[in-house]
């Protein structure tokens, strides 16, 4: 009965979610005080169902209830404990109940932190919330219910996905489904400032730190998928533009330019339109990217294959959210307005602006080269794959300007900016950026690097945004710009103002870590016997042996290599793994890291029948940690612009913009 349980807490969320959607939104509308009062409680109550009907699928993975089709298709007895809570999400229904219980988490969290807010609109966030919820609890109860009955029960189950057994999958489906859902809120704000016609900047200013806490779990979501690609795939790459990476790209790409627009907004009364609109397109490119995995219309090692009725739902889904959306946009777009008056065009504004569109038409050129394959299959059933080569004759050439503007943007002036002032001020920056290049390609032969224009153009932008980005926090912690000590200047900044610091230089070290490990990779794919050697790079690589090992669900050979270079030699333990169940083969790489480079090995498959020779790839890839590293500290920018009390739910300038937007309505 505990399964039938989870239905009937799914049917209750439904009626509840039905509620929140409508009576709040009419009593905001019609000034029905008990109406609009409904919208907490039902978003809590219905928050409360969610988690009952998860806490009962997880309960079916612990303990095994092979009656349940979902973990008798996802689960076995001899998974691993922390792999059965990965099961939960790792198959089609557990992650679209794991999209409804974060969104109902969210619904929660606007609740309890919106208190300062005019309740009539939070009614109306929380009603948008809700039409959401609607649509997934539909979908959950008729096409995807994670709680059918296999009759007769199995005795064992199928086991999860042998790529899925990994700690990183643990982690990187609820963050990245915390991204996704998260853009959920700054589109309710900006459809409820849309329904109610408060288009002013006080709803920029209310939705910018939700808009800052999705963007910040997206980036760590698309960080530990990128990892996991890295070390479980046993390909050797962080990012191969696949399509189901592409549908978390493309929202960051958009939530990264909302972001930027939320700030003119707030501070200027600028962009009202541009932000309301982006909003928009953030949570879209979320629901398309849940389409392209979902639906089954995507060949890839993140996608889940499903029948056709699942697809059409989530797509008709999308076409009603979008579609209303953008009507309820057009309708209002006359009253939103440029505003903020006339901008210089080396204002802050201007630059903002500019690196939005670059921004959004990378987004674009992205959504272009991940939809035309599938819509080229279905209107003339023509099977085309678009790859790296595309993207990156396409996108960089968007994002490269992008990098370049981003350490001119945080020292413009706002509404007023001249070339002399930004010069004086960019000045160091600049030449010691120049410098540096120079440098590095007059001492390339003593490191033993072959540097490529493509390569240093890439280390020539991300020195370019690191150095800007100190140049910029020299200048406003200078005595001669703050008065009083050091540590008294350094205390006074704001968190937002370290926040926005700490996502520049990440973005800086981000981007000359790709250029350095994709610009000097090593690469060879070989064949080695044991007792034999072979070298890649400065790198010497001996075959010492095999052994056959037995994990809880597997059975693998290991390999023992002896890896050198000069008078350093360590060992290294690459596997081939052989999943009992599914009989799957898989390739466990073994990864040997430092903050220089990775020493990256991956057996390949046996050339006898005794294994004593096997095709192995071997990768040598500088500044692999620094890639993370610029990642970790975009994410921590944004947790620490979340610090920042001006920008809270219930801090003084929130506040401040309820009580005038409440006097503005009483008088």
């Amino acid at each position: 009965m505990i399964a039938e349980l989870g239905v009937f807490a799914l049917v209750l969320a439904l009626v509840v979610a039905v509620i929140q959607a409508t009576l709040p939104l009419i009593g905001a509308q019609l000034g029905i005080a008990a109406w609009v009062r409904l919208a907490r409680p039902a978003a809590m109550l219905q928050c409360l169902l969610s988690l009952l009907a998860t806490g009962i699928l997880i309960w079916c993975f612990w303990v095994g209830d092979y009656s349940v089709l979902y973990v008798a298709a996802n689960s076995h007895s001899d998974l691993p404990a922390i792999y059965k809570l990965a099961a939960f999400w790792g198959g089609h229904e557990g992650s679209m109940l794991l999209w409804q219980l974060l969104l109902a988490g969210w619904s929660v969290a606007v609740a309890l932190c919106s208190r300062a807010l005019p309740a009539d609109f939070v009614a109306r966030v929380l009603a948008v919330l809700g039409w959401v919820s609607v649509g997934l609890l539909l979908f959950l109860l008729f096409l995807s219910n994670p709680f059918l009955r296999l009759v007769p029960a199995a005795l064992e189950g199928k086991d999860l996905n042998p790529l899925l057994q990994d700690p990183g999958m643990v982690f990187h489906p609820p963050l990245l489904y915390m991204g996704y859902v998260g853009f959920a809120v700054p589109f309710a704000f900006a459809l409820a400032a849309l329904i109610s016609g408060e288009l002013g900047a006080a709803w920029a200013r209310w939705s910018r730190s939700w808009t800052l806490a999705a963007w910040g779990f997206l980036t760590l979501g698309i960080l530990l998928g990128s990892a996991w690609a890295y070390y479980v795939l046993g390909w050797g790459g962080w990012w191969f533009w696949d399509p189901v990476e592409n549908a978390s790209f493309m929202p960051w790409l958009v939530g990264t330019a909302l972001l930027h627009s939320l700030i003119v907004t707030d501070q200027r009364g600028a962009f009202r339109s541009w932000s309301a609109l982006l909003a928009i397109c953030a949570f879209s490119l979320c629901l398309m990217g849940t389409f392209l995995v979902r639906s089954g219309v995507l060949t890839s090692v993140h996608a889940f294959a499903v029948d056709p009725g699942r697809g059409l739902f989530i797509l008709c889904f999308i076409v009603a959210v979008v579609g209303a959306s953008l009507w309820l946009y057009a309708w209002r777009a006359p009253e939103l307005g440029r505003g903020g008056g006339q901008i210089a065009l080396l204002s802050r504004e201007a630059l903002l602006l500019v690196n939005n569109v670059l921004f959004t038409a990378a987004a674009l050129a992205v959504l272009i080269g991940t939809l035309y394959p599938l819509a080229l299959d279905v209107l003339r059933d023509e099977k085309i794959s678009v790859g790296p080569p595309y993207f990156e004759a396409v996108f960089l050439p968007l994002v490269l300007p992008a990098l370049a503007l981003m350490g001119v943007g945080t020292m413009a002036r706002w509404k007023q900016g001249s070339g002399i002032e930004l010069w004086r001020r960019l000045r160091g920056a600049l030449i010691l950026t120049v410098v540096s290049i120079v440098v590095l390609v007059l001492s390339q032969g003593a490191w033993g690097w072959h540097i490529t224009p493509a390569t240093l153009l890439g280390l020539a932008l991300g020195l370019w945004c690191v150095l800007s980005t100190l140049a910029h926090a020299w200048q406003r912690l200078h005595p001669s710009v703050r008065q009083g000590a050091g540590w008294q200047r350094v205390l006074r900044q704001p968190w937002g103002w370290w926040g926005t610091l700490m996502a520049h230089a990440g973005i800086g070290v981000f981007a000359i870590a790709v250029s350095l490990a994709n610009g000097l990779e090593t690469k060879r794919e070989t064949s080695v016997a044991q007792g034999q050697s072979v070298q890649a790079g400065q790198y010497h690589f001996e075959f010492v042996g095999l052994q056959a090992v037995s994990g809880p669900n597997y059975e693998a050979q290991r390999a023992h290599f002896r890896v050198s270079r000069g008078e350093d030699a360590w060992d290294m333990y690459p596997e081939k793994r052989a999943y009992r169940v599914q009989a799957m083969g898989l390739s466990q790489a073994a990864i040997d890291s430092s903050w220089t480079r990775d020493v990256f090995i991956a057996l390949g498959e046996p050339l006898d029948d005794q294994g004593l020779a096997w095709t192995v790839r071997l990768q040598i890839k500088p500044f692999m940690d620094w890639i993370w590293l610029g990642t970790c500290m975009m994410a921590l920018g944004a947790g620490l612009s979340l610090l920042d009390k001006r920008f809270r739910m219930g801090g003084s300038r929130v506040r401040t913009s309820a009580q005038t937007v409440a006097a503005r309505k009483e008088g």
